[in-house]
């Protein structure tokens, strides 16, 4: 097995975890985002249901007023009921009346509607006062966690980044060159394991002589498709020494020695 082999594998692993780790972290404000969409609806129909109290209760005052100079209107007909001299004016008169208690039985009848859908309405509001609670608490809950997650995901990061640089460092140059531009060009995948004589980078299937090179060859293979550079499936990174092989061409359908 080439020497620098087990640092690109555990380079890989690290890049890769990086990557996951700063994916991981890029999504913390969509998922605060969404833990605080439910605090918001239920705030929202809270601010909505008391809006309406409100407007319904100054309708109400309206009407009870509305009432109150309607009462004094029908009192001030009933108190002229003895001037009237005539049977046909009195007569009009009692009609008036009519239509005045007429007119009142409906202000009182709005009334009723409007206390009744003023205490359904806080009924409501008493509901959405809980929900708003209950979403509070679960977004509070949601944010800790989200927080303490980036807290540990931050710290980890740290750690990783250094051992980045000595995995990294333990790699020569040029190797280093060629592994961050497959790491560009393949999606952070610049190593690839060869399981069942398939390249598990491109899950195509590799020639029998390129295979028996990745499990036993000093020399780095490389995919004749994807370009990554293959590993036997079951090696582990490892220290090993640096060694300064002499590289060589190897030509293959499918294969090629670094």
């Amino acid at each position: 097995m080439n020497p620098h082999l087990p640092r690109l594998i555990e380079l890989q692993a690290i890049d890769l975890r990086i990557a996951e780790i700063k994916h991981q972290r890029r999504l913390i404000p969509d998922r605060l985002a969404a833990a605080r969409a439910p605090l918001h609806s239920a705030t929202e129909a809270l601010k909505q249901a008391g809006a309406s109290v409100e407007a319904l209760t100054k309708e109400r005052r309206t009407c009870e007023r509305d009432l109150d100079a309607q009462e004094s209107h029908i009192e001030k007909m009933k108190a002229r009921t003895g001037e009237i001299k005539t049977n046909k004016e009195y007569q009009a008169h009692l009609f008036e009346i009519e239509m005045a208690n007429k007119k009142k039985g409906e202000v009182e009848e709005k009334i009723l509607g409007l206390m009744e859908t003023i205490e359904q309405l806080q009924r409501e509001m008493a509901a959405a006062q809980a929900r708003v609670r209950e979403a509070e608490a679960a977004f509070e809950r949601e944010q800790r966690l989200l927080d303490e997650s980036d807290a540990a995901l931050s710290k980890e990061l740290a750690v990783l980044d250094e051992q980045q640089r000595g995995a990294a460092a333990a790699v020569p140059r040029d190797l280093l060159e060629r592994y961050e531009k497959l790491k560009v060009q393949r999606k952070d995948h610049a190593l690839a394991s060869v399981r069942d004589g398939t390249c598990q980078g491109c899950r195509l299937q590799l020639p029998p002589q390129l295979v028996a090179e990745v499990k036993r060859s000093d020399e780095l293979q490389v995919c004749g498709y994807c370009h990554r550079i293959l590993y036997w499936e079951g090696e582990l990174p490892a220290e090993a020494p640096a060694a300064a092989g002499s590289p060589h061409d190897y030509d293959d359908e499918a294969g090629e020695s670094l």
